[in-house]
């Protein structure tokens, strides 16, 4: 039962991410809204990074941010971008159906280098650190989009953009 609620929140929170990056303008990824801001580009590569992030807590028992940048160069094509997101989903997707109850309860810990973050079971860091992480920043996402005058996706029903007059 555990597991069949963390693969159907999966599954609809890619499946809806994936529709805000699709709408990207490759002409606006280096637009961002304000100076303390990352760029729409560098918010989108964010969002794979945190993809990436996700397949390694079912990988691993632990990531030490240390071993990670923290920054990646942000993606240049709304391609690279989808191509990049769609291989991670698939990646991700074959670690969800081969996980078990069991793995998802075992403890997970966050570190950088000595200092440990949190410990928590996989099944919470996946939920937290991953996919919640995800939808703030597709959040994020979604006022670029809106800034920019292009029509948001709806995600948890029809977004003004999808509804009729």
């Amino acid at each position: 039962m555990f597991k069949q609620l963390i693969v159907g929140d999966t599954s609809q929170e890619l499946t809806v991410t994936r529709r805000i990056l699709e709408r990207l303008p490759e002409e606006h990824l280096s637009w961002k809204p304000h100076e303390k801001s990352m760029t729409l580009g560098g918010l989108a590569t964010h969002l794979i990074n945190i993809l990436n992030w996700q397949i390694a807590i079912l990988q691993y028992l632990e990531f030490d941010l240390l071993t990670v940048p923290l920054r990646r160069d942000p993606l240049e094509k709304q391609s690279d971008i989808l191509n990049e997101f769609d291989g991670n989903v698939a990646k991700l997707e074959h670690l969800l159906a081969e996980c078990d109850e069991k793995m998802l309860g075992e403890e997970w810990t966050l570190r950088q280098g000595d200092h440990i973050i949190r410990c928590e079971p996989r099944a919470l860091a996946f939920r937290t650190f991953g996919l919640s992480h995800m939808v703030h920043h597709r959040a994020q996402l979604g006022v670029y989009l809106r800034l920019l005058d292009i029509p948001v996706p709806g995600i948890y029903g029809p977004s003004a953009d999808e509804q009729t007059p």
